[in-house]
């Protein structure tokens, strides 16, 4: 067998204590003997349910069938893997899909403690299989120390009545009765071993924090993490992560998350699994304000909150958010105590455009909190036609308190945008923006274009031809549109909603819905743009054809997803749901 493959096994299965357990005694569970100071822990109690969804027959089959996959496997070091698995099968007498049930089916923790120390914990279903896996690595292992001319590479020792292996002389791991235990360095599991014949002595399930975090997400989930955030506050880069954010619009989207994080004792994640779907449900412990420079995503009085996302032909993403900008800008000298100069140009710039108008008090005023946007795949003109690298259209929809009045002003900013771009354009000796008027549904739209008169190859336009600037004023609705296409779709979205009107979702300021198998046909439609990008980044071609169909083809398997993020019982969290593309 090659060397190259004695690193893989190594970090596998690196090091073991064996002791075969009384048959009849059940170990007690992994957090009981996972040492209190550990800051991370991801705990999957019911692997099987993860299995079945990411073992699916016909998701296995496709993802074989893939050209990206296809690729790799003709690889030698691929194919090595392979023959390892094979070989796997035969000893073990059963496919490799049974023996992952059969090793990781009673549950798989890992933690990270205080100087990067590791813990991996595997509750095998079949102990007997467990302990047959471990002889054969060791003995692959044997094998291959002896060809370099290092047996005592492998090597054990006993501690506390129990034997440990390490297969490189760095990790080492352990079997106790059904359990592998595997950690990088033996002082981990000689603190394994201490606890484990100390019953009730300082494990993580003695933490109040870790408790307080497994009650928040419940007991019935498949999984669950936990992380220390008092003790990870104490190292200088999550400091530095949690300071305050000088950029207005980062801080505007995170919606206090940061302030949160720094006022939260502890994390904690529950992951449910159905047939075909995932949800990843988050929660902390830190209070949410009603009131104070973050309280912009809370809605004055009950019911409010985000609105539900349009729903547009092509779409590829949405989000619908609840955002005070009149709340937020009127507290930034709080969230931005030192300005930075994109804020005090931002303002200047608004100043311009809004004819010196107060931007707190005379415009953001006039705003709704409720903001909504769009993204989806273009539907390009034949008569205009194709530019060579396809970006997706987007738009922004804000509600106006006084659309008759507000809607003017807008369109007298908007125009002078517009006039500041072509006068921008033409100091370059660039192509400008040509404003026209439309109409749909009653409503007029302002349009910008570039001509594409002058243009020969209708199939490989400039990229500026992706772009068609467009505002409209749909009754209280004020939208920005990166093209007039996606404005109209907007606009018959929007009549829908007025004939059925949506509700708000109390309690939530956040929704983002994702589908990612459109993202990858749109992004498709690019291969050999982000080929030639890859290439540049000094990668042959192979390997850029490679990274960039694993990604699609990632992308194509993620399905949809959606993120909902608010309050609960007055403390932030956060909902995260997967449906795969098993099709």
């Amino acid at each position: 067998m090659s060397r190259k493959l004695l690193p893989a096994l190594a970090l596998g299965l690196s090091v073991l204590i064996v002791e075969p357990a009384p048959a009849a005694k059940p170990l007690p569970p992994a957090d009981q003997w996972i040492p209190r100071e550990a800051i991370v822990a991801f705990e999957l109690s019911k692997p099987k349910a993860v299995l079945d969804l990411a073992l699916d027959p016909d998701l296995v089959k496709t993802i074989t069938s893939s050209p990206a996959y296809q690729r790799q496997a003709s690889k030698p070091d691929f194919q090595q893997m392979l023959n390892l698995v094979k070989y796997l099968e035969t000893k073990l007498r059963t496919d490799w899909q049974t023996a992952l049930h059969k090793l990781l089916d009673g549950g798989v923790t890992f933690a990270v403690g205080p100087n990067n120390a590791t813990l991996l914990t595997v509750d095998a279903e079949d102990g007997r299989m467990l302990q047959q896996t471990h002889d054969i690595f060791r003995d692959i292992a044997k094998g291959e120390a002896e060809k370099s001319g290092h047996p005592q590479r492998v090597a054990s020792e006993e501690y506390r009545g129990v034997t440990g292996w390490t297969f490189n002389g760095k990790e080492t791991h352990a079997i106790v009765g059904k359990r592998l235990l595997v950690a990088n360095n033996s002082e981990v599991l000689k603190a394994v071993a201490d606890i484990r014949a100390k019953p009730g002595s300082r494990s993580l399930a003695s933490s109040s924090r870790y408790q307080a975090a497994k009650k928040a997400v419940g007991t019935g989930s498949a999984g669950m993490a936990f992380v220390d955030i008092e003790t990870l506050k104490q190292h200088s880069p999550l400091k530095k992560a949690l300071a305050p954010a000088g950029n207005p619009l980062v801080v505007l989207l995170l919606a206090g998350l940061q302030e949160n994080l720094r006022e939260s004792s502890w994390l904690g994640a529950g992951l449910d699994v159905q047939k075909n779907a995932l949800a990843l449900r988050l929660a902390m412990d830190a209070k949410v304000k009603a009131s104070g420079p973050t309280s912009y995503t809370e809605p004055g009085r009950a019911g409010k909150g985000a609105l539900p996302n349009l729903s547009v032909p092509r779409r590829i993403a949405a989000m619908s958010v609840y955002r005070d900008l009149h709340k937020f800008y009127s507290a930034k000298n709080e969230l931005f105590p030192e300005r930075t100069s994109g804020l005090i140009f931002f303002e200047n710039m608004m100043g311009i455009f809004f004819s010196g108008r107060d931007l707190t008090d005379e415009v953001l005023a006039e705003v709704g909190p409720e903001i909504r946007v769009v993204v989806a795949e273009q539907a390009y003109d034949p008569s205009i036609g194709t530019p060579q690298v396809r970006f997706p259209a987007f738009a922004a929809v804000f509600r106006m308190d006084n659309p008759k009045k507000f809607g003017e002003v807008v369109e007298e900013a908007w125009q002078k945008a517009i006039g500041l771009v072509n006068f921008t354009r033409g100091q370059k000796a660039l192509p400008g923006l040509i404003i026209d008027r439309a109409t749909h549904r009653d409503t007029k739209l302002t349009v910008a274009y570039f001509s594409a008169t002058d243009e020969k190859d209708k199939k490989s336009l400039d990229v500026r031809f992706n772009l068609r600037p467009t505002l409209a004023c749909f009754g209280d609705h004020l939208i920005l549109s990166s093209t007039d296409g996606l404005a109209k779709d907007v606009i018959d979205a929007l009549s829908k909603e007025a004939a059925r009107p949506v509700k708000p979702m109390p309690g939530i300021h956040s929704l983002v819905e994702l589908d990612s198998v459109r993202l990858a046909t749109t992004l498709g439609a690019n291969r050999e743009n982000l080929i030639r990008q890859n290439m540049l980044e000094g990668n042959t071609r192979e390997q850029a054809e490679t990274h960039v169909d694993i990604i699609l083809t990632v992308l194509e398997y993620l399905g949809q997803a959606r993120l909902i993020v608010g309050t609960r019982n007055g403390r932030p969290s956060a909902r995260l749901d997967l449906w795969p593309n098993l099709q």
